[in-house]
Formats: C-alpha cells, structure tokens, sequence
C-alpha cells in the first residue's frame, strides 16, 4: 500500500468520525428518504402530497440542455433568486414518478441546485422554490431523443 492512499483515507475516514460527532452528518442526511412524493404518479398527486401550491416566479431560473440526446443523464441546475429559499425541488412532467430531486438548503447557502435526472419522453422540466409559507415555480422543455426511464 502506497503511503499517500493510507494517509488519504484516514484523513477521510477522520473527517467523517468528526462530522457525524458534530451531528453535522445524520444518517437522515445521508441517507435518501424514499416515501410521500416521491412515490407520486402524477404531477398533481407529488404536489398535493408536498402541500404546495406554487406560482410562477421570473426568480426561480432552470439550467438545462433544450435537447437532451439520452434521458438517462440530463443535467438540470436550479438557481432561486427569491429571499429566504429553503428548498428547491425538480420535477418532470410525464415521468412514472414525476419528483426526481427535493434539495434542503441551510441557512445562509446560496439557492442554487444542481443534479442529473433521468426523463422518459420529452417533457416539462418544473422547479418548485420553498420559501417561508410560500412557494415559486418555473418550467423548461426539454426534448429527449433516447428514453431513459424505460423508453
């Protein structure tokens, strides 16, 4: 064993002892929650279950390609310009299970999200901002040329 990986993976394997001490690094935290929305159908269904009834926002802005040559991976970034945001989500309409990410942010972060979905067909790709009581939406189309939810 090279000197550099033993030291490397014990300063890892440090550094995550002392976050979970901190109770910086919850199994919560680590873990995917699975449940609620996310087992959602439809679009109307996930956000009745996440108790959201958004508006249109010109402040919650969608990154993410007008032409997505394989579904599998598309990447989406989502930047909120409204104050306070503490949750951004991605859904896709006209996916089997239409939530595809919800991103709980801390205090203080920048509202800015990113990830790679994967989308079926083309489809309305929507952004949901949670900010206090309220929430924003935007919307995008992205056209897909190979399926990557079984299609």
């Amino acid at each position: 064993m090279k000197r550099r990986t033993f030291l490397q993976g014990t300063l890892a394997a440090s550094a995550a002892g002392l976050a979970v001490s901190a109770g910086l690094l919850t199994p919560r935290m680590v873990m995917a929650e699975g449940g609620g929305a996310f087992d959602a159908k439809t679009m109307e269904e996930a956000l009745k279950t996440m108790a959201l009834t958004p508006e249109d926002s010109a402040d919650i802005k969608i990154k993410a390609p007008e032409i997505a040559e394989n579904g599998a991976v598309v990447p989406v970034t989502v930047t909120s310009g409204v104050a306070g945001t503490t949750e951004i989500s991605i859904l896709v309409d006209g996916n089997p299970t239409p939530l595809a990410a919800t991103f709980i942010l801390g205090e203080g972060t920048q509202p800015e999200a990113s990830t790679r979905i994967k989308m079926g067909k083309t489809a309305n790709v929507v952004a949901i901002a949670k900010a206090g009581d309220k929430s924003y939406t935007a919307k995008q189309e992205v056209k897909v040329t190979i399926g990557g939810c079984g299609g």
